[in-house]
């Protein structure tokens, strides 16, 4: 049973980035979300984008998950934990992000709308880009991403805090954990407006930066380094819209 849980779980991981990857494709962007040739397909309205942002939430953060399921497997012994709740804590998790990936497709439609970002989701303006690399980046020094890093860095305190049996507890805790997580890394989510939704490239560095970033050995020591970095991108894009 928990072999068979680890390989769907696996499976739905590379499921997404498949999708993500024919998408892209089918949209007419490369790797990088810039259009290629003539055939672009934008995407303009919240039913096109919401299925696509959730399906990059699954892309993009169930890897960011597997401390926490494997902390919540430590449990399972000691703490009368079972794969009910197990597929609980999971689904809470995914059922949170979807409901961001349904706020920020909003915000998408709004920009679209504003002539902000284009159909493909790139800013069409670099002051913007430029502003949205600077807040992110402050976000990195605030109490609120050191509060949420803090649980997403560490799932086992969160579980010993509030451990909940069977599926609806797993499912409870789930739901708690996925808000801690949103409140962690929705700058790195909101980034794609800078170079483009629809890009591989940045899907990927930033899901390898938020599974770094929650891994105990070496999290904390990335959150304010990766804010300067921001920062000082965010300023040098504003000084070269300027030129």
């Amino acid at each position: 049973m928990r072999t068979a849980l680890w390989i769907a779980f696996f499976a739905s991981i590379l499921a997404a980035w498949a999708v993500m990857f024919m998408m892209a494709r089918m949209s007419g962007v490369d790797v990088i979300g810039r259009p290629v040739g003539m055939n672009m397909m934008p995407m303009l309205s919240f039913g096109a984008l919401f299925p696509m942002w959730a399906i990059m939430m699954a892309a993009m953060m169930l890897p960011t998950m597997i401390p926490t399921l494997r902390n919540y497997e430590a449990l399972m012994v000691s703490a009368d934990g079972t794969r009910a709740g197990w597929l609980g804590v999971l689904l809470g998790y995914f059922i949170t992000w979807i409901g961001f990936a349904a706020l920020i497709s909003a915000v998408q439609v709004a920009l679209i709308a504003g002539n902000v970002v284009d159909g493909l989701g790139i800013a069409t303006n670099g002051y913007f880009a430029a502003a949205l690399l600077i807040v992110v980046g402050a976000f990195q020094f605030t109490r609120a991403k050191e509060i949420c890093h803090g649980v997403c860095h560490s799932p086992m305190t969160y579980f010993l805090g509030h451990w909940r049996t069977g599926f609806s507890g797993g499912l409870r805790m789930g739901l708690g954990l996925g808000a801690f997580c949103v409140g962690c890394c929705w700058g790195f989510m909101a980034l794609g407006f800078v170079g483009g939704v629809m890009s591989l490239l940045w899907m990927g560095l930033a899901t390898l930066f938020m599974i770094f970033e929650k891994l105990p050995q070496i999290g904390h020591r990335l959150t304010k380094p990766a804010g300067f970095v921001l920062i000082a991108a965010g300023i040098a894009l504003a000084v070269w819209t300027t030129l």
